[in-house]
């Protein structure tokens, strides 16, 4: 059934008002998703009262894709490729209606599994159809008016490499063009094949991520320069009080000079400036140790990220950093030519959501 405008029009005018929609909710996100992977959304939906109802209005929303693999099967997510994406509902049976009709969906679909990304939800965590997974981990900054004022909250280490980035000649520049996402979509490659051996998103996703978000400087690019070169760069995402370090990516023979404290420091630095009161430093795997202090170091609170399965966990997200699977598919790809990592992982990365 085709949607009505004034269905879409209730339906983004409840995420708006709703306290815990995120920058995933938004329908720049979404229509990115179905632009760059060619993922079709469905809308599941409850209201107040029944359909005869004149006087009813909507009381939940829950979007879900369903995501094809010829490897891995399908499943259905909300949403892939997004890190955070709460249940929206006024109530709890509002909320329990829409389980109820993914559930029936999931089913309808044939799909292997059902994947919630809401992060901590109790009424998820007690229900008997789903499965949580604890594999990941968000860490909260809280952001001050005056950037000197969060200077102070810095650890001491921290300090001294922001301080050694100045130092050695590093500066931070906000992109303005397409040229810059193309600059730092090359980086991406370089990081995601090089250090973690994993496929990178394709370059049309940055730009389709410019275009829908860059205007209302909702997506910020922030690139650190080393003698007039380009060697790291930041995606910063805005929505609401709370800014997000999306991704982030560095040439690895210039990590000495400590671009990536930088490039964090000037993140608090725009997000207090700009009258945020929350910088979100990304999900982070729990076993991944290195990552975890480096945004400890900040001052960051560690916030738990559980997802939820029906009927049961699988898929790339509940797959351990530490597992032989994960090691053997990183080793591989690192030895790819940059070239075919990029091309490939274009081809590949839609079915990783």
């Amino acid at each position: 059934m085709l949607e009505t405008t004034a269905i879409q029009t209730s339906r983004q005018a409840f995420i708006e008002q709703h306290e815990q929609a995120s920058f995933y909710s938004q329908p720049g996100w979404l229509d990115l998703l179905q632009h760059v992977y060619g993922f079709k959304p469905t809308h599941l939906e409850s209201y107040t009262a029944g359909a005869d109802d004149p006087a009813r209005s909507l009381a939940g929303t829950l979007t879900l894709y369903t995501v094809r693999s010829p490897l891995a099967g399908t499943h259905l997510a909300s949403l892939p490729f997004s890190d955070h994406t709460p249940l929206l509902a006024q109530n709890e049976a509002s909320a329990l209606e829409l389980l109820e009709q993914a559930i029936e969906l999931t089913r309808q679909r044939k799909a292997r599994y059902l994947e919630l990304r809401t992060g901590t939800n109790p009424l998820l965590a007690n229900h008997p159809a789903f499965v949580e997974s604890d594999l990941y981990v968000t860490w909260r900054l809280n952001l001050e008016s005056d950037p000197a004022l969060a200077w102070l909250h810095l650890r001491k280490p921290v300090q001294h490499q922001v301080k050694k980035a100045r130092k050695n000649g590093l500066s931070i520049r906000v992109a303005d063009s397409t040229a810059d996402v193309a600059t730092y979509h090359r980086l991406h490659v370089l990081t995601r094949t090089r250090k973690h051996g994993m496929p990178a998103q394709p370059s049309a996703f940055f730009h389709k991520l410019w275009e829908n978000f860059a205007p209302d400087k909702q997506m910020i690019l922030l690139l650190a320069e080393y003698e007039q070169q380009p060697i790291a760069g930041m995606v910063l995402l805005g929505s609401g009080t709370t800014l997000r370090y999306a991704y982030g990516a560095s040439d690895e023979r210039y990590l000495r000079l400590a671009p990536n404290n930088l490039l964090m420091w000037h993140a608090i630095e725009w997000g207090c400036e700009h009258g945020y009161r929350v910088l979100d430093m990304g999900r982070t795997a729990r076993d991944n140790e290195g990552l975890m202090e480096f945004k400890r170091r900040w001052g960051a609170e560690l916030t738990p990220l559980p997802y939820y399965y029906y009927p049961r966990q699988a898929g790339l997200a509940t797959t351990s950093e530490q597992s032989w699977k994960y090691r053997l598919l990183t080793s591989t790809w690192k030895q790819l030519p940059l070239p075919v990592a990029s091309s490939l992982g274009g081809l590949l990365y839609r079915y990783l959501g």
